[in-house]
């Protein structure tokens, strides 16, 4: 059977049969609009929140991709769009799962812009050949490269900017040399398990799981969005324990202190003790300030995007204030985190500088300080020393001079 657009080219059964489908349809709709003349921006009449048309031109026709091309020859080139009560235009296209709109206060902003997101909706991943009629195709699925590119435009958007940069060097780093032509139909669940494998046998266990999990929600998206089954599904990664960070001991911290003393000035030493005094994380310590000569307040770092950011402050205790003479919070805040790490290092080979966290952690509930205060200063929301749940610490709000009061315990040194 052969079908015959307007123009009288011949469409063939290889032909999308959707766009058939849709021929029919709006042929009948371009009949009815055909009579009505396409209203424009400086027609008289009263067009608000009534629907009018545009054509697109030759030239913008010519410039699309080839699947947009044939849906707006299909219908002479018109699309529908109508001027809201508040002088805005409005353009929409809908077509099974695309959902194409643009807005602008005058007529031609909204046509170009319209014409930008279309473009940008198909051009976005590069597909070896586009077919809604058999989604589970291997030839009609995207390459793993451009769906996972995808996937990490969604994640800019929803996640903290230091996570995505994460995300992105993971990518670019290793999934996309790794998986770089295939398309996500063609990855079996034999290619996922061995390039794990091949990474737990350099001993990268901790990378293995980043990039399993990575996987995983790429994988997860584009079974919903293409029918194709996860080769996630099946993959298994050697167990191996965790290794968990110690605080130093009080005779390392002495060392610490007495190394920040000799080598006072020495770029990372005040940053090393706030860590220490104040239970930071690297990430927190540019935005260190002293409020009213008794508090630290920081931002906390791993609050979610969208959730805003939160502020919390740790009161100066009498630990610190035996050497708070040879902090400098501005030094402190200007730290080059490689040198912090590597002066750490240098002092401490089998310590992390998150060890420093764990370090004011334990010394504050030594000292015999209320563990959901202990939760308060170091940003924590969950600690199996804290009995209460979530919902009554939530109802909790301890007065300044209470915290006051249990920072004075801890007073070791």
């Amino acid at each position: 059977m052969e079908y015959r657009r307007n123009n009288y080219e011949t469409i063939s059964n290889d032909d999308d049969l959707d766009f058939i489908a849709l021929h029919r349809q709006l042929s009948a709709i371009s009949h009815s609009l055909s009579k009505i003349a396409a209203t424009r921006e400086n027609s008289g009449e009263d067009k608000f929140n009534r629907k009018l048309i545009f054509k697109f031109t030759k030239k913008e026709i010519k410039d699309m991709p080839e699947t947009i091309r044939k849906i707006f020859i299909a219908n002479n080139y018109i699309v529908s769009y109508r001027i809201t009560s508040n002088g805005y235009y409005e353009a929409r296209v809908r077509r099974k799962d695309m959902y194409i709109e643009a807005s602008g206060r005058d007529f031609e902003t909204m046509r170009r812009r319209f014409i930008n997101r279309l473009n940008d909706y198909y051009t976005r991943s590069v597909y070896e050949t586009i077919s809604y009629a058999k989604p589970n195709s291997k030839s009609r699925t995207p390459l793993f490269t451009a769906y996972a590119e995808e996937w990490l435009k969604i994640k800019e958007q929803t996640t903290k900017p230091s996570t995505y940069k994460e995300y992105a060097r993971t990518y670019n780093t290793d999934l996309k040399p790794a998986f770089s032509g295939k398309s996500l139909a063609a990855i079996k669940r034999t290619d996922v398990q061995n390039y794990l494998f091949a990474i737990v046998k350099e001993g990268k266990h901790r990378k293995a799981e980043k990039i399993a999990l990575m996987l995983n929600c790429i994988f997860d998206m584009a079974q919903e969005d293409f029918n194709i089954p996860s080769p996630m599904k099946k993959v298994v990664l050697p167990h191996y324990q965790t290794k968990k960070g110690n605080a130093l001991t009080k005779d390392e911290e002495l060392r610490l202190i007495n190394y920040c003393k000799s080598n006072k000035g020495v770029e990372g030493t005040d940053a090393l003790l706030v860590l220490n005094f104040f239970g930071l994380r690297k990430s927190e310590l540019k935005t260190i300030e002293v409020i009213d000569g008794k508090w630290l307040q920081c931002e906390t770092s791993k609050e979610r995007l969208g959730q805003g950011s939160v502020l919390r402050k740790i009161p100066f205790t009498p630990a610190f204030r035996k050497v708070s003479a040879i902090v400098d919070f501005e030094k402190a805040k200007k730290v080059n985190l490689n040198t912090l790490a590597s002066r750490m290092k240098k002092l401490f080979p089998s310590h992390h500088l998150h060890e420093l966290r764990y370090t004011f952690i334990t010394r504050a509930k030594e000292c015999g300080v209320n563990p959901e205060v202990v939760m308060r200063w170091s940003g924590h929301s969950e600690d199996k020393d804290v009995i209460a749940s979530r919902v009554n610490r939530g109802y909790t709000d301890f007065s300044i001079e209470y915290e006051l009061r249990e920072a004075e315990k801890v007073d070791y040194l």
